[in-house]
């Protein structure tokens, strides 16, 4: 298995186990609001990435590699629809903002763990 591979597989499990993580501390430690601002966040933020991943792996398979436009117009179409869901969340008060900062971070959590963790197999395989 490469290293993109090891990654990729690792970033997707991640993002499900520290959603999971997240919300279920929140359920003990904070509101009603904050919690449901964490699911929310963490939802839009997988999915988004889940199709990203989808779009890319569509994009970039050969013979048929799609035009760079294509790909860039479904990433803003995500991004504006995202947008407007967040605004409606929030402005709705159907979230606490903090929570839903938080959900929205669990990606780039679990990139984080994912090049930490890499970094420390590169090192001590080095190592030995």
């Amino acid at each position: 298995m490469t290293i993109q591979d090891r990654l990729i597989h690792f970033v997707v499990r991640a993002n499900w186990v520290l959603l999971a993580l997240a919300a279920l501390g929140s359920l003990v430690l904070a509101s009603p609001g904050v919690v449901r601002g964490i699911i929310a966040g963490g939802l839009i933020v997988t999915i988004n990435f889940h199709l990203l991943s989808r779009t890319l792996k569509k994009a970039l398979k050969p013979p048929h590699l799609a035009s760079h436009h294509s790909v860039l117009a479904k990433y803003y179409i995500r991004f504006i629809i995202s947008g407007i869901v967040i605004f409606v969340l929030i402005s709705q008060h159907w979230v606490n903002p903090f929570g839903l900062f938080i959900g929205l971070s669990v990606v780039v959590a679990s990139i984080t763990l994912a090049t930490f963790m890499e970094i420390k197999r590169l090192i001590f395989k080095e190592a030995v």
